[in-house]
């Protein structure tokens, strides 16, 4: 059992280890251990399909740094790693604050492996297994982006698509949008949350800005 445990700060290094971490667990929730560290806040947990032990979450990283720093992620996560917070982001990029400090540390800090719009709060995260969707959208990735609060234009308000080829991703895709008109008005249209696929195949998207679940699904030709 894996259970992802978000820091209670944006960059405080004297939080309890168990923080800003990936714990793992047996299923009677004995046995526990950090699994991964130095991950501000992971939201998504989802197993990448094809493979029976790869953990991949998606991450909100710290605020404060402007509008394009640091990028938020989404990451499959090694037994051990250390992604870097609160010292350094993006691998072993120092944060403002610890220039200098704990350098054994950060050079062990892992980059993330798909990097997403400073500010986007990426929360839900889900592999696309089912059929409905044509054959390109097959064991990809689906990034609910619940958007920026504190940046001066808007960031995130979307769901996005990360395509896999042979298990590892390409770029990041616009998939779901709509949701801002202007950054001003961020807050009336959505905030898409979580993402997960339904029985029917068609993707399902939690929207805590407009209180609704909103249903996508492929109607082009067959056999795509």
């Amino acid at each position: 059992m894996y259970v992802s445990v978000g820091s209670s700060s944006n960059n405080d290094a004297g939080e309890d280890c168990r923080r800003a971490a990936i714990l793992e667990f047996n299923p009677d929730g004995t046995g526990g251990r950090i699994f991964a560290s130095g991950i501000r806040n992971p939201e998504g947990l989802a197993w990448q399909p094809g493979v029976t032990d790869v953990l991949w979450t998606s991450v909100n990283e710290r605020d404060g740094y402007g509008d394009n720093l640091p990028p938020d992620y989404i990451t499959s996560v090694k037994d051990g790693g250390f992604y870097g917070w609160p010292y350094s982001y993006t691998g072993q990029n120092y944060d403002p604050r610890y220039v200098g400090g704990m350098p054994d540390l950060v050079k062990k800090a892992l980059a993330p492996d798909v990097l997403i719009e400073a500010h986007s709060a990426a929360v839900g995260l889900t592999f696309y297994t089912a059929t409905q969707f044509p054959q390109r959208f097959r064991n990809g990735a689906f990034v609910g982006l619940h958007g920026s609060w504190n940046s001066s234009v808007a960031h995130g308000y979307k769901v996005i698509f990360v395509p896999f080829t042979n298990g590892k991703p390409g770029p990041t895709e616009d998939f779901l949008t709509g949701f801002v008109i202007d950054s001003a008005a961020v807050s009336k249209w959505g905030r898409p949350v979580g993402v997960t696929v339904a029985r029917d195949g068609s993707l399902l998207v939690a929207d805590d800005g407009s209180n609704k679940i909103w249903q996508v699904k492929y109607s082009g030709p067959a056999g795509r």
